[in-house]
């Protein structure tokens, strides 16, 4: 066989098997050691309890006995409730959103994409504290006399609980769908149109093309919202509508704790976020959806009617009112009334709230402490996540993708305050002591934790344009004479940098003003924003609680604003043009 100038056989294998030794071996021990052993150890709570110091018992099934009884068993059935229809909503919709904003001339389409990142940076907790806010007795809208009696019982039960989880999970299903279709080339739906099909048989056929961005956001919006905390521990325990991840928090929190019980619960949670898994791995199974090659040509923007326009314009902005708006002028309405959840004294608008809020050095340390952590977080996770997704898209390697796939979808699984507490157990064990690994009560163990929660989602985003890519792209750029640095930095890179910028950003967001991690491992004398934020709003100072949520949420839009402006002014034009449409 002749051999190609430039290209060595021996040299490129030499080259893979380095790849694919030391470091994806140590890539495999950081995997079990932020996110396998933790949630191995926690969950081991359920059968052996006493190997924690939490029982007698070696082993025992009463935890489970006790999961299925009562309200846990309703607060079960209740997730699995929420989490369907909440995934089946927000893929829908984020779908509709992407198609948009990604193949038509909808007015303002490079608004809404931006609106949509101003969703995601709001935790679950804030949009539902923005409706309390508003509707609660005694809250805005009856101190300005308006009437919510009917809006008031809606979103106090499983309406308003499914009405939040949706909208936080359309941002997550948009970035997995919209990333995916801007790789997806015009030549598909011209293919349908040649052989006489019209639009709904070209949406058809871009629908099955798009199939493992679908289905991750389905995963990932079914699994975000099942394991959702935020949620529960406001507006569903304020409507008494029990859910999962609150009752398996009441066992921890109980004196004694549950942790068998709350470890049952967590297998649950396991079970439900399996379901999705499978369900997945049944609609992909022996399918390709390499789509994005050499000959890939941009896709042209459909040309709505004046009426279409009219109805997609006020679809856009209903979904922003419903998850953004509402929330917002209840936060910024209630940190703008001078003792709001008081019942002395008058409640007139001011901005004594924010004065005080400014003033005060602990917050503006803890705020510049989030935000140097986001960053970190946000780096480590984009970076672990590209390589995550890699593994996931890979042909050949199905045992080990299906393995990690598991892993992943389990850490979403798992509440936040129930992965922080696997870190509490795993980190604070005598043999790791012994060790000589000292973590606990750490920013380290903190940033690790961080991480690990991060990690599934910005897999999930990554996955769908990292499917896409071509190995012959690499191939080709390898014949060439580049390396394997080289021909991923001058080909894979350029492919992939929108939805790296987007991963970052989408991590640094979330991190930002994350609670329950935070709220179990932050090191002594250094609380992260969201604990502040929390704190104030235990205490019923409504007002500076939430200036502080917008004062947090204003910084992260700054970050946001500064990032996506960075990028567009010293990105090559090649790399912009990538996705977009003529």
């Amino acid at each position: 066989m002749r051999r190609l100038p430039g290209f060595d056989p021996t040299g490129a294998r030499l080259a893979a098997s380095r790849l694919g030794g030391t470091p994806l071996v140590a890539f495999w021990l950081l995997i079990v050691a932020i996110l396998v052993l933790p949630i191995v150890l926690f969950l081991l709570n359920a059968f052996l309890p006493r190997l924690f110091g939490q029982g007698q018992a070696w082993f025992t099934l009463a935890g489970f006995r006790a999961a299925f009884t009562g309200v846990l068993l309703r607060g079960t059935l209740d997730s699995l409730l929420v989490g369907v229809i909440s995934a089946v909503v927000a893929a829908g919709t984020g779908f509709v959103v992407a198609w948009l904003t990604g193949r038509t001339d909808v007015p303002g389409r490079r608004v809404w994409p931006g609106a949509m990142f101003v969703l995601l940076l709001a935790p679950s907790y804030l949009i539902a504290l923005g409706w309390e806010r508003l509707l609660e007795p005694a809250g805005v809208l009856d101190l300005f006399g308006v009437p919510d009696a009917t809006a008031r019982r809606l979103l106090y039960g499983p309406v308003g609980v499914i009405v939040v989880l949706t909208v936080k999970g359309v941002p997550f299903a948009y970035l997995a769908i919209s990333a995916a279709l801007r790789g997806l080339g015009e030549e598909f739906e011209a293919a349908v149109r040649v052989h006489g099909g019209g639009r709904v048989a070209a949406l058809r056929v871009v629908v099955a093309l798009l199939a493992p961005a679908v289905w991750s956001a389905l995963a990932i919006v079914f699994a975000e919202s099942v394991s959702d905390f935020g949620v529960a521990a406001t507006l569903a325990n304020d409507a008494h509508f029990p859910v999962a991840t609150y009752t398996l928090y009441n066992a921890v929190d109980a004196f004694p704790v549950r942790f068998a019980v709350a470890a049952a619960v967590g297998w649950v949670l396991l079970g439900l976020a399996g379901i999705a898994l499978a369900a997945q791995s049944l609609a992909l199974r022996g399918r390709s959806y390499q789509v994005l090659g050499g000959r890939s040509r941009p896709a042209r923007r459909h040309v709505l009617s004046p009426p279409a326009k009219v109805g997609a314009v006020v679809f856009l902005a209903a979904v922003l009112i419903v998850g953004l708006g509402v929330p917002a002028f209840g936060a910024v309405s209630a940190s703008l009334i001078n003792g709001l959840g008081s019942l002395a004294g008058g409640h007139g608008l001011t901005l004594a709230n924010y004065d005080r809020v400014l003033r005060n050095a602990d917050m503006r340390a803890s705020l510049a402490f989030s935000a140097r952590l986001a960053a970190i977080t946000a780096t480590a996770a984009t970076a672990l996540g590209l390589v995550t997704a890699r593994l996931l898209t890979q042909r050949g390697s199905q045992v080990g993708a299906r393995v990690l796939d598991m892993v992943l979808l389990t850490a979403v699984a798992l509440p936040g305050i129930v992965f922080a507490a696997g870190y509490i157990f795993t980190y604070n064990l005598p043999w790791v002591a012994h060790a000589g690994i000292h973590l606990y009560q750490t920013t380290t163990l903190l940033v690790l934790a961080y991480v690990a929660t991060a990690l599934p989602p910005v897999s999930r985003v990554l996955v769908g344009a990292v499917g896409q890519v071509q190995d012959s792209l690499r191939a080709a750029s390898r014949v060439h004479g580049s390396g394997a640095l080289g021909s991923w930095l001058r080909v894979v890179l350029p492919l992939l940098a929108r939805p790296l910028v987007t991963a970052w950003l989408l991590t640094f967001a979330a991190t930002l003003l994350e609670l329950p991690v935070s709220q179990l491992l932050y090191p002594p004398n250094h609380p992260p924003v969201a604990v502040g934020i929390e704190k104030a709003l235990a205490n019923y100072d409504f007002g500076g609680g939430t200036a502080m949520e917008v004062i947090a949420i204003g910084l992260a839009l700054a970050v946001v604003a500064v990032a996506w402006g960075l990028y567009r002014l010293l990105s090559p034009a090649g790399w912009r043009r990538v996705g977009t449409t003529r």
